[in-house]
């Protein structure tokens, strides 16, 4: 079964299939707390590197996970530790809540064990990847190099933000909180039709703040924090930022990110932390979704290089070229010294009757109308959820009377994109409580209306008034005969939780208000998107 899923995953050969376990392992914590692990290695294998992977999803059990068992088999000795509450690793479960100090910790206990051969990486995405950006400054010597993958420093954006991700949250709660084993083929397809009913129900219900309940049958102390805390300074998410540690991380880092991942954005604030303290970090992105398999083959296959280098000493293992990124569109892969590369912001102004143009607008005109309803809210469609997300045809989306759409004409020869897309909307609603949801799609010459990226504000004041929406980064080749497209609506649901106009606090609001909103394209109000032309 190895040797199979190693030919899916496209893994360099095994080098040991002799593997040793010392299951239970325990690392005291400097508060009393004792989080167990397991260690899985060739037989004999006390002096080869190794890779600390830390999880609080996965139960290290009596035998080697999976993915310590093929990195196992790769000439490493892997240390799958429990965080702190799960899977008989005493305290109390926080969520992001205590990694730094539980990570600092461990890393310092294994240099006690007697199998300790001095060299220490980490591996692992999203939670498995935060734990290593947060544990990474200040981290003894040993440690050699860190490769998060499709994961960041924090997790307000990720988890609540605002408007906040529902479908990120409720999907992660479920993950983590259903307790749901599956063990066969038949039970995991069953849990599948389970996870997928019950976050159906959660996505519906109001008010939000019930959602947990709605969903899993029983409320969440971690999750009732969520709804109720609305701002990133706010206590929960000040103790579960490490965004400030960041600079610090001195063990050589490869981030590993996809163009619809959720973490995107801070991934690359991550990457950027590290060039401003004077690093050299790595970074590859792909057109992946969060933990999808082409990312997690890509990752894996990243991974064995950079460890390669880093902890043996082999340093041509590493490509010349510390960005490589995929040019979506083109479906190429291309190398860049540092992201984003070096762009032209060209202006695309929205015009009447649903044109993008290079001219802007002149005189008087209507603006273009549209009526919001979050009893029917207008839905998301592909991009960066987990389930159904990443690129996807949006023309059913865009036969929706509340999505406008506005399209150019046939675009040069392969027209690029590198970079971070930026709408600046004149707008106006009857609501003071209303979202703006703007999206770029690759129409081609068929009719197909590919999402690339896109963001959303939340407004707390009506009236006529200029917004801007940073879209998520992105790099794109328009081909000939190929259209921009942008899509500009009010919600993105369960993406993003709808705004049920009233102002009232995500924990009770039920009551929901239509809004009427116009989106202005005169001489007066030139509604426009930038684009980073390379």
């Amino acid at each position: 079964m190895s040797r199979l899923i190693s030919r899916m995953l496209d893994l360099p050969p095994a080098v040991a299939t002799d593997l040793e376990y010392q299951t239970d392992l325990a690392a005291p914590m400097p508060d009393g707390a004792v989080l167990l692990a397991t260690r899985v290695a060739p037989r004999g294998g006390e002096g080869l590197p190794i890779l600390l992977i830390r999880s609080p999803y996965v139960s290290r059990g009596r035998k080697a996970d999976l993915m310590s068992r093929l990195l196992a088999e790769r000439g490493y000795q892997v240390v799958f530790q429990n965080c702190r509450g799960t899977f008989g690793s005493t305290g109390a479960f926080e969520p992001f809540k205590n990694e730094r100090e539980d990570g600092l910790a461990t890393l310092q206990w294994l240099a006690t064990q007697p199998w300790f051969s001095g060299s220490v990486a980490m591996f692992g995405l999203s939670y498995y990847g935060y734990v290593q950006l947060a544990s990474g400054a200040g981290a003894p010597a040993h440690l050699k190099a860190l490769m998060p993958q499709m994961a960041a420093s924090r997790v307000y954006d990720v988890l609540r933000g605002e408007p906040m991700r529902l479908d990120g949250v409720l999907s992660w709660l479920y993950t983590t909180y259903s307790g749901h084993a599956a063990a066969s083929l038949l039970d995991r397809t069953r849990a599948t039709m389970r996870r997928n009913r019950a976050l159906r129900t959660g996505f519906q219900h109001l008010p939000v703040g019930e959602a947990d309940q709605a969903a899993l049958g029983r409320t969440i102390g971690f999750y009732q924090d969520v709804v109720r805390y609305g701002r990133p300074d706010d206590d929960l998410w000040a103790a579960t930022d490490n965004a400030k540690h960041v600079p610090g991380i001195q063990a050589p880092v490869h981030f590993l990110a996809g163009w619809h991942d959720f973490f995107l954005r801070d991934e690359l604030a991550d990457y950027q932390a590290l060039r401003e303290a004077g690093k050299n970090p790595y970074l590859t992105i792909g057109p992946w979704t969060h933990a999808s398999l082409p990312g997690i083959k890509a990752g894996l296959r990243h991974s064995l290089q950079w460890f390669d280098a880093h902890l043996r000493g082999n340093h041509g293992a590493l490509r010349s070229a510390p960005v490589q990124v995929c040019v979506t569109g083109a479906d190429t892969w291309i190398d860049l010294p540092s992201w984003p590369p070096l762009s032209t912001p060209t202006v695309r102004h929205l015009r009447a009757g649903g044109r993008l143009s290079t001219e802007p607008p002149a005189g008087q005109v209507q603006p273009s109308r549209y009526r919001y309803d979050p009893a029917d809210p207008t839905p998301g469609l592909g991009g960066a959820v987990i389930q159904g997300g990443g690129a996807r045809d949006n023309r059913k989306l865009e036969d929706r009377p509340d999505v406008l759409t506005f399209t150019s004409d046939p675009v040069p020869p392969d027209t690029t994109i590198m970079g971070t897309v930026t709408v600046s909307l004149h707008a106006r609603s009857t609501l003071d409580h209303t979202d703006f949801f703007a999206r770029l799609c690759d129409v081609a010459p068929k009719g197909t209306s590919t999402n690339l990226c896109d963001g959303i504000v939340r407004l707390h004041r009506g009236g006529t008034q200029q917004i801007t929406i940073q879209l998520t980064p992105t790099a794109h080749c328009f081909k000939p005969g190929h259209r921009i497209r942008l899509q500009i609506s009010s919600g993105a649901h369960p993406m993003y939780n709808r705004n049920p106009g009233t102002g009232e606090p995500l924990t009770t609001a039920t009551a929901m208000r239509p809004a009427d909103q116009e989106i202005f394209h005169d001489a007066a109000h030139p509604s426009a998107i930038i684009l980073p032309i390379v």
